[in-house]
């Protein structure tokens, strides 16, 4: 049993212990290829660092990176310890039923995060400029609503990769859902569930995904996956999901290799480590290639794979051509990856120009700047299945926990019936190109030759 002054002294590159859920570790030998740099380690090395770990990992991820040899042995409890959630407190939240719109629930979240949680959640890549592009390019295509339509009923109900859901509105997987409100992800799980939507889990949540599964017995679960440089921790955590029945199917994302210049987030972590810290250590593998990753992963996974991160039709076109893949979420990490890239709303209309079987062979979904429920439409109208929230989910879990998710998604549904009913559709399903008009758009879709001939790399 150690005191918490025996590690005390323990802070260094060449001797760093830490405690964290009441053990007691010796991480020395792990600074170097902690994904998030080892500056922020040795930040609260020497101290229970408990509560700085649960507000961004689930427990589990001590057993996929350190090993047993590295636990020295048991913390003495004082009084002083406490977890993450037992010193968090909600703030009084606003009644759920007055916010009206996305973008209200936005501007409450930014007032009331913490500034980490603004800087991290908020944050794109270096001029924004995709960040602010994913919304604005809704604004250019036009609904074309007919009349004489009987429009009483209204269903939302759609599939994804085969699985029935409620809604075609879907949360993105996001990370450290904690730094939004003490329920994490387990609130947005829930909010899912009550509409039976789906809810995909980050590989970076800050709750095991048995919990988050648990807290949403209705939702639907898929589970995003990163390759790690170490093969052999990816693989272990691949077969953890393979035991959990309730993830319908992996969504391996690829719009990040390394990470964007998300210059807010910087500034807030160099003000946060001691100067001079080290630059952070990107934990994801940047060798994936076509065939030898879907090989692989076929190795070690029997779910559908979908891809996240799809940004030309010519990658869509190639995804199509590989049978394991069920589905591609057109996506560009939010514009936190590569700035001045395409929307996925331009690579859904070259899917549609160029290779348009595309939209029968998989299950097309979009992620990034939806704010309307017209948004989902005109989405939906040329040729998605549904559409992503990422940032929309961690900002109704910042104003109202599991209410402030629900009401979010409701907003969505509600604004997603009327623009259908206002249009003549009584089902999504019945959303065709005939209901948009798109052709402001025609100049910003690519005009060079397609490359569809090209064969995927090995």
């Amino acid at each position: 049993m150690f005191r918490l002054s025996d590690i005390q002294h323990h802070k260094s590159d060449s001797d760093c212990w830490i405690a964290i859920h009441g053990n007691v570790y010796d991480v020395t030998k792990f600074l170097g290829s902690h994904p998030g740099g080892k500056a922020i380690i040795l930040q609260h090395a020497g101290t229970d660092a408990t509560i700085a770990f649960e507000n961004v990992h689930p427990a589990e991820l001590l057993d996929e990176y350190l090993s047993s040899g590295q636990l020295l042995g048991r913390l003495e409890p004082t009084a002083q310890s406490a977890t993450a959630s037992e010193q968090s407190t909600d703030l009084d939240a606003p009644p759920m039923a007055t916010i009206l719109s996305i973008a209200e629930m936005e501007r409450l979240a930014l007032a009331r995060l913490s500034p980490k949680a603004v800087t991290y959640y908020a944050s794109a890549t270096d001029d924004e400029i995709t960040k602010l592009a994913n919304g604005n390019i809704f604004k250019s295509i036009l609904l074309r609503p007919r009349v004489f339509v009987d429009c009483t009923y209204c269903s939302l109900l759609t599939t994804m990769m085969g699985t029935r859901v409620g809604l075609p509105v879907f949360v993105s997987p996001a990370a450290m859902a904690k730094l939004a409100h003490p329920s994490g992800e387990a609130g947005i799980a829930s909010a899912c569930a009550r509409f039976n939507a789906l809810h995909i889990i980050s590989k970076n949540a800050s709750m095991s995904v048995s919990d988050i599964v648990r807290a949403g017995p209705d939702a639907v679960f898929a589970w995003q996956l990163y390759v790690l440089k170490d093969i052999k921790a990816t693989e272990r955590t691949l077969a953890q999901i393979k035991a959990i029945p309730q993830i319908k199917f992996i969504v391996l994302t690829l719009d990040a290799p390394f990470p964007g210049k998300r210059e807010a987030d910087e500034r807030y972590k160099a003000a946060e480590v001691a100067a001079g810290a080290p630059p952070q250590v990107w934990g994801t593998n940047s060798t994936l290639t076509w065939e030898k990753t879907l090989t692989w992963l076929c190795k070690h996974t029997d779910l559908p794979i979908v891809l996240k991160g799809i940004q030309t039709h010519e990658d869509a076109y190639l995804a199509a051509q590989f049978p394991a893949v069920k589905g591609i979420i057109l996506s560009n990490h939010g514009g936190r990856a590569l700035d001045t890239t395409t929307t996925p709303m331009q690579v859904l209309l070259e899917i549609r120009k160029y290779c348009p079987q595309v939209l029968g062979q998989l299950d097309v979904l979009i992620d990034g700047g939806i704010k309307r429920g017209t948004d989902v439409v005109k989405a939906l109208a040329l040729g998605a299945k549904a559409v992503g929230l990422g940032r929309a989910a961690l900002y109704g879990l910042a104003v109202g926990g599991e209410e402030g998710v629900h009401r979010s998604l409701q907003i969505l549904a509600d604004e997603t019936s009327t623009a259908m009913r206002l249009l003549g559709v009584g089902n999504v399903n019945d959303l065709g190109p005939h209901h948009v008009n798109a052709a402001a758009l025609d100049p910003l879709l690519s005009g060079g030759p397609s490359g569809l001939g090209r064969r995927a790399r090995l």
